[in-house]
């Protein structure tokens, strides 16, 4: 019998911590060099290779008197479990990342600022739902010209399926997607293909079931955001939290190569402390990437519009290298839906789309009706640079927490959906599908879970309904989320994708995303090689990109939104280049204009 496994833990309240391995408890003892942390005592062995295991604690209650009362836990799961076989409830089991015999030592990811980022749930990308599966469609995402796939939270959730959002096992891979070693499959045949992966973490909060941290240490403090406690960054014990974060970071770039993180709403991280979570992450991130020689980096789920969230730590800033960027989504949203519900009532103007053009944030300083407040401040071009916004039109958010989650193309005919893509592909900023829409896919994403608790279940289900108030959907569309189907109709159908206006649809997204790569001006970081034109009253749009500032020539992106035939003007050049039409071939026999037919684009060359 040989202690493969340390079998550590904090809980640093605990008077007394007992390990039980394979139905054997073993007596631990505390860590001199590291408070609050405790190990196996001297001379105890654990069973090595696979095992699985718990904790009891024995915590001493202070009731005010002359006397001390013991409460023994039952058997917990350990809280940096690698592997929950039998749910987030039940025993942990070992796991040995470095068993893995990884092919990818070659590997150096792609520029983010040169690449096209496609966001997918490993449980609704495949009827299988699993990471072995999704690796089955690799070589098709090579084909369409991806360049990083952003996984959506994997981490053990409660329940059979999951959105991912409401983790409880951070330093898991579900069982359900194939648990930790199938994340490595998926992983090394991602960086095979010329395909690097993001994954989305969430420290912001966990799920509603399974979450045993607060038994261990002071992982909350008082207070709660939209999603549950708030995670204690900055007060009592937080040092120990800070570390169990920072920790899961460099699990996830060690054991599992991933090549960047998306950092779920990080603006619900409430740290008061002279450094910010965010940039301690961003340097345990660039303390990898040294270290491996790659291109390691960090994105942002931010609705603050600050640009302080994407400029360096040394500069004062948060230090992340790119932000999610909800105001362009919105006006782009509008522009190609015509929908003004709810937040998207600011952006009722093509001039709304014009403007994020040239300044990331719609709100930079200006009053948001759906906040009733001012919003946001100015970006400094001289600062930031257009790669470091990821944009999109649909994503898990906008699809999923609309009311019957239903797809921009559900609602929109296909010219003017091909017309949005061509905007996405030609826009100055990082580009990111999600999952389906290249081909236009029938199926809705709705939200689902499958909580185990009928009461947790039945609360789920009305909440949901009560959060479309504002948006003015209809209740009676709303799909119960502990419905099995709302699950299954969520996920793609493959074989759509050849088919009728979905391949339409899919050799257009294939053709635009080659063309921005292989065209230069569509891919410049210069804020000055911008210029755009926009007519509510003609409903249409035009963006140009320059290969140097108040250049006479370069790339125009021309979309024509109206139901009538519209003469739009190229803004420069004399003898235009039709590089894209998304149908009829535009008309160029007026000078310094491009006719386009109704709900049509064009990208040309003048």
């Amino acid at each position: 019998m040989t202690n493969d496994h340390r079998f550590d833990v904090w809980a640093p309240h605990a008077r007394e911590v007992t390990v039980r391995v394979e139905g054997v408890d073993h007596p631990m003892e505390g860590l001199a060099e590291r408070p609050g942390w405790w190990t196996l005592a001297e001379g105890e062995q654990a069973a090595s290779g696979t095992v699985r295991y718990g904790y009891l604690l024995t915590k001493v209650f202070d009731e005010g008197t002359d006397k001390e009362r013991t409460s023994v836990s039952d058997v917990l799961p350990d809280p940096r479990s690698r592997r929950q076989p039998q749910g987030v409830h039940d025993l942990s089991c070992t796991f040995d990342p470095e068993e893995f015999q990884w092919s990818d030592a070659a590997w150096r990811p792609p520029l983010l600022k040169d690449s096209v980022l496609y966001e997918l749930h490993p449980g609704t990308f495949t009827p299988e739902g699993t990471l072995d599966s999704a690796i089955e469609k690799l070589d098709y995402l090579a084909d369409l010209g991806v360049d990083y796939v952003e996984l959506l939270p994997v981490n053990g959730f409660n329940g059979d399926h999951n959105w991912g959002y409401d983790g409880v096992a951070w330093y898991t891979v579900d069982e359900s997607y194939g648990g930790p070693e199938a994340y490595q499959r998926f992983v090394d045949a991602c960086h095979a293909k010329g395909i690097g992966v993001i994954q989305d973490v969430v420290y912001n909060h966990l799920g509603p079931s399974g979450n045993y941290l607060p038994l261990f240490a002071d992982y909350f403090k008082p207070g709660a955001s939209s999603w549950g406690d708030l995670i204690n960054l900055d007060d009592w014990g937080s040092d120990g939290v800070r570390e169990y974060i920072l920790d899961n970071v460099t699990m996830w770039l060690r054991d599992y190569h991933v090549d960047g993180f998306r950092l779920d709403a990080v603006h619900a991280l409430a740290d008061t402390r002279a450094k910010h979570i965010l940039q301690e992450i961003a340097e345990r991130v660039a303390e990898e990437s040294e270290r491996t020689g790659k291109g390691l980096f960090t994105i942002a789920e931010s609705d603050l519009n600050d640009p302080r969230m994407i400029i360096p730590a040394e500069e004062h800033g948060q230090g992340m290298d790119a932000q999610w960027l909800d105001d362009v989504h919105h006006a782009a949203h509008v522009a190609f839906t015509g929908e003004t519900q709810g937040y998207y009532g600011d952006f009722d103007s093509l001039h709304a789309l014009e403007k994020t053009m040239h300044t990331a944030y719609f709100h930079n300083g200006t009053y948001s009706t759906f906040r009733g407040r001012s919003h946001g401040r100015e970006i400094n071009p001289s600062e930031v640079f257009p790669w470091q916004f990821v944009t999109f039109l649909q994503n898990h958010d906008q699809v999923g927490n609309r009311a019957a989650g239903d797809r921009m193309n559900h609602t929109v005919s296909v010219d003017r959906a091909l017309c949005a893509a061509t905007w996405l592909m030609t826009q100055p900023f990082t580009p990111m599908l999600f999952m389906g829409e290249e081909f236009g896919a029938s199926t809705p994403w709705q939200f689902f879970t499958a909580h185990p608790e009928p009461e947790l279940g039945k609360a789920v289900a009305e909440g949901r309904k009560a959060e479309f108030a504002s948006m003015a959907w209809d209740h009676a569309t709303v799909p119960d989320p502990q419905d099995p189907e709302t699950f299954e109709r969520s996920k793609l159908k493959w074989g759509e994708v050849h088919q009728g206006d979905h391949e339409r649809i899919f050799t257009a997204y294939r053709d635009l995303i080659a063309l921005r790569r292989n065209t230069p001006e569509l891919t410049s970081q210069d804020w000055a090689t911008m210029a755009t034109q926009a007519s509510d009253d003609e409903q249409w749009f035009v963006l140009k990109r320059m290969s140097e500032p108040e250049s006479e020539h370069g790339v125009v992106t021309a979309i024509n939104l109206s139901d009538q035939e519209r003469a739009l003007p190229l803004m420069g050049g004399d003898a235009p280049q039709v590089l894209f039409a998304s149908g009829v071939e535009p008309g160029l026999d007026t000078p310094g204009k491009v006719t386009l037919a109704p709900n049509t684009a064009a990208v040309l060359r003048v």
